[in-house]
């Protein structure tokens, strides 16, 4: 199964709003891979102000809040034989 990808980071609601709000609309149809920023020092880097990001197939998606019509689009995608 396919997956997006959030950086976020231990205690950050914005993360946890995201992370809400998402998980009902890829039920069934995407995987969640939740990657703690603070574990590598590259994630630091490349998001410590930025969380949370949200990327599929390496491709950015969203920053901040949800992008619903984008999700949306992704997960119609990945219904499609």
């Amino acid at each position: 199964m396919r997956s997006l990808v959030i950086y976020s980071r231990e205690g950050c609601h914005l993360c946890e709003q995201l992370i809400e709000e998402l998980l009902p609309m890829i039920r069934g149809s995407l995987e969640l891979d939740v990657r703690d920023i603070d574990r590598r020092v590259d994630w630091q880097a490349a998001y410590n102000t930025r969380i949370p990001v949200l990327e599929f197939e390496g491709k950015f998606v969203c920053q901040y809040t949800l992008d619903r019509p984008a999700i949306q689009a992704i997960v119609a995608g990945c219904a499609e034989p």
